[in-house]
């Protein structure tokens, strides 16, 4: 195990950036409010992350591939004394979010609409409190397996900006991915898987609100796992 910068990744750990055309409320909510609450990353990272935000804030998480952003705003509207940071490369999915949170008037979010690789390396060491890594691309054939954003280069990148006792948050419904990522949790050694038993792994996180991947995947008969693993 080490907390060394690792080298960034020579392929995208997604797809496609754009889907269908923006209604044109989305396109200027791209306009005005995402250059607002986009990190600027050229600029450095405070030494306290939590100045990044307008309002005070206690606590800091990271949401990787927000995807829709239902869960991201959810926790935003319930944890209102947590900064979030949200990274997002998919445009229609950024403009959806950004168009909740001018509705909700939230003032805790930022975002990134690039690699979240390039925010990992930018945040401070020992800085957020919780990472969330929810459905993201499973990139299911073997050949692709390399893509999965859990890796040791990331679980490295993880380790070094989690605070002490950090949680990483990983939900699935496929079961190579699930495998996965355990494996390479405890190959890196860094990071204590909670489950006692296997409830703990079936059970969604603690005010779980689900997502539009999660209900895709009970429709087509695939169960979720929870995963839960503590910086040591």
């Amino acid at each position: 195990m080490t907390d060394q910068h690792p080298t960034r990744a020579t392929e995208a750990f997604f797809g496609r950036r754009k889907g269908k055309p923006l209604r044109e409320r989305q396109a200027e909510g791209m306009e005005k409010l995402l250059p607002a609450l986009r990190l600027d990353l050229q600029s450095p990272a405070p030494a306290d992350l939590k100045q990044i935000f307008p309002v005070a804030v206690e606590n800091v998480r990271l949401e990787i591939g927000f995807g829709g952003g239902e869960h991201l705003i959810h926790r935003a509207q319930e944890s209102r004394d947590t900064g979030f940071i949200g990274v997002e490369p998919f445009v229609n999915s950024m403009a959806k979010l950004l168009s909740r949170v001018e509705e909700l008037k939230l003032d805790n979010i930022r975002v990134y609409d690039d690699d979240a690789t390039e925010v990992l390396d930018w945040l401070p060491d020992a800085s957020v409190d919780r990472i969330d890594l929810l459905y993201p691309d499973p990139w299911p054939k073997r050949k692709h397996w390399k893509r999965r954003f859990v890796s040791q280069v990331n679980l490295v990148r993880f380790h070094r900006v989690l605070k002490p006792g950090g949680l990483f948050c990983f939900a699935s419904d496929i079961d190579t991915y699930v495998n996965w990522t355990l494996i390479h949790c405890r190959d890196h050694g860094g990071f204590e898987w909670q489950a006692r038993q296997s409830s703990d792994w079936l059970t969604p996180f603690a005010g779980w609100p689900g997502t539009r991947y999660e209900n895709k995947a009970r429709r087509e008969g695939r169960s979720s796992a929870y995963l839960t693993f503590r910086k040591i």
